[in-house]
């Protein structure tokens, strides 16, 4: 009996076991690929926009992740983000349907893994005083000798990191610069100056793009089309175009063309109203840009007769050599707290500098979405243009200033779909609404692109020099790089960050500083009250007498060394304090994971037995 009792369970564990491989495979054969992401903000779950450029993706794409895992060995908290980029690229590559082939190469100092790298373009980063360099980068080649590198991924920029390594991707995919074509009212591209009879160099953001794009320049008053290759348009001061060009404009649009529109209320390298002759003509000229058709159209409202006077985010400037600077309403410098933070184009800026600059807002039967990428302060209200131009003082614009409280669209980006602004035409090819959704940047300031508002050029040895003091060119590059991508692209938006930090420890520390630096001023004071006690008793002794201490001297300073040793024990007593009361909330933490999780787990699994027990029993 007892053979057969043990021959049955021993059968019954084979069975088990059996049944149990069984379910393995049948679980990795029915649920490959399957995956569940519970984090808080979704940050392994791949976006609408990365999926469809996945999608896409017509021939095998080689990626390569070089990361030096051994040389970076102290540093944690460059691995923890090469875990979360090295995760991301795994869920691209399960994702892309085979097209994508991720390898992950740790480069050896003096390897030939280590030239790879160099050869693809990779940073290498020192990390100490030894002099040992690490790679931190990714390399991509598609099947045509195409290459395109991510150099480093700084961890500062975690937010965009779908959206750097999807635009790597589709750069592999394309093969060939974005076609850019510019319209534009005002001297870019440089060129003869018949004003100065010189030449002037090209703009120095104007070149930038040049290196970045195939860019075209078109004649706006000699075309009526635009070219069937040009991917994204720009126009800058738009004055007087045809109806025909703007028709031609608004149906680029509509066949999912992407426009970036630079419109001015007071240009200021507008040459308009110029005459050698009478020089004050400048000054009457309108230097106002619009496009009224089709902002009505499409239902923007922009005024060219108004400018944006800012008291929140005026910049000072010199009106006269003998005078002090000059806070000026009209001028803007703009800082993080105006730019749009969760937006490509914006989000790794810190300053912008705007002239004279208009304001959007869409009107009550719009379509379309106005996504804020500038904004002015709260501190801010419309002027007509006619005071700022002919305002000698700028002091004097504070005269009347009365703020709004509301923050004005100086840029954003318009999406959605869209209905043409003509739609009295017709025609074989003319559409009345567009295909997809569309996608213009609206910029209200055209001096935002001139020279002097963000970087200067000098020329060195015939080489041209530029040192930047603000992002203006990166905000334009960034814009049309945005824009000129797949619409995909401009989909991505940037992400939480992995790093989830202890608010309650983070509270505890700001607290403890807090009263660290209450004591620290506090002896501070004691400081300076005793040297002052001090000085006074020093002034009424005699020259002889001025190097010996007296008793009341004497007893100040014992009073305050006994005092300054007392203050000092508080500050330990404050520190000991702030280590006590984190490792009390640790302690805290552990014991409830210990004792408190698992017992709820068992109430949970009882009572859910009980419900089964009572459900069946009705039934």
């Amino acid at each position: 009996m007892k053979l057969n009792r043990r021959a049955l369970t021993g059968s019954s564990l084979a069975i088990l076991a059996v049944l149990l491989i069984a379910v393995l495979v049948l679980a990795n054969l029915l649920l490959r690929g399957v995956r569940l992401d519970l984090t808080e903000n979704r940050l392994y779950t791949l976006s609408e926009g990365t999926r469809k450029v996945l999608s896409e993706i017509p021939e095998p794409i080689n990626l390569y992740f070089y990361f030096s895992d051994r040389g970076t060995g102290e540093l944690p908290v460059v691995r923890n983000y090469a875990t979360r980029v090295r995760e991301m690229l795994e869920e691209m590559a399960a994702r892309s349907n085979g097209k994508l082939r991720l390898s992950v190469i740790d480069p050896l100092p003096f390897s030939e893994d280590e030239d790879m790298a160099s050869g693809y373009g990779l940073q290498a980063v020192p990390t100490g005083a030894t002099g040992e360099t690490i790679f931190f980068g990714l390399a991509g080649t598609n099947s045509t000798d195409g290459q395109s590198v991510i150099p480093f991924f700084q961890p500062d920029k975690e937010a965009f990191l779908e959206y750097d390594v999807v635009k790597l991707i589709h750069s592999l995919v394309v093969g060939k610069k974005p076609v850019v074509g510019v319209i534009s009212g005002l001297s870019m591209a440089g060129g003869f100056d018949a004003a100065t009879r010189q030449t002037r160099d090209a703009w120095a953001v104007y070149q930038e793009l040049g290196d970045m794009f195939d860019l075209r320049l078109i004649n706006g008053d000699a075309t009526t089309t635009i070219d069937a290759e040009i991917e994204t348009l720009i126009l800058v001061h738009p004055k007087g175009l045809s109806e025909d060009l703007q028709y031609a404009i608004d149906q680029f649009v509509m066949r999912g063309g992407r426009l970036a529109i630079f419109v001015d209320p007071n240009a200021e390298m507008d040459q308009s109203g110029n005459d050698m002759e009478d020089p004050n003509m400048a000054r009457f000229a309108s230097k106002a840009s619009d496009l009224p058709a089709l902002f009505k159209g499409w239902g923007i409202e922009y005024d060219p007769g108004k400018v944006v006077l800012d008291a929140g985010n005026a910049l000072p400037v010199q009106v006269s050599p003998s005078a002090p600077p000059v806070r000026h309403l009209a001028i803007l410098g703009l800082g993080k707290e105006s730019l749009n933070g969760e937006e490509r184009a914006t989000a790794q800026l810190t300053n912008l500098n705007f002239a004279t600059t208009g304001q959007f807002k869409l009107a009550e039967d719009a379509t379309l979405k106005l996504v804020p990428l500038v904004q002015s302060s709260g501190n801010s209200m419309l002027e007509p243009v006619e005071r700022i131009k002919f305002e000698q003082d700028p002091s004097r614009l504070f005269d009347g200033f009365a703020a709004g409280n509301e923050h004005l669209v100086l840029a954003g980006r318009l999406d959605g779909k869209l209905k043409t602004a003509f739609p009295q035409r017709s025609g074989a090819e003319h559409l009345a609404e567009s295909r997809e959704d569309v996608h213009i940047l609206l910029v209200a300031d055209t001096d935002v692109l001139t020279d002097r508002l963000w970087v200067q050029v000098q020329n060195f040895f015939g080489q041209r020099i530029a040192n930047a003091f603000a992002n203006n060119g990166d905000f334009v590059i960034n814009s049309v790089d945005n824009l000129a991508g797949s619409s995909a692209l401009i989909g991505i938006r940037g992400r939480a960050s992995s790093a989830r930090p202890f608010t309650t420890v983070e509270a505890i520390k700001r607290q403890a500083d807090q009263s660290s630096r209450l004591k620290e001023q506090e002896l501070q004071q004691e400081l300076d009250e005793t040297e002052r006690k001090l000085t006074e008793l020093q002034r009424g002794k005699d020259a002889e007498s001025a190097m010996i201490m007296s008793a009341e001297q004497q007893a100040e300073v014992l009073k305050f060394q006994a005092q300054k040793l007392q203050i000092r024990k508080d500050l330990r007593q404050v520190r000991r304090q702030l280590d006590a009361d984190i490792e009390r909330l640790g302690n805290w933490l552990k014991w409830f994971n210990i004792l408190f999780v698992p017992k709820l787990l068992i109430l949970a699994a009882i009572g859910f037995y009980f419900w089964r027990k009572r459900k069946s029993a009705t039934l």
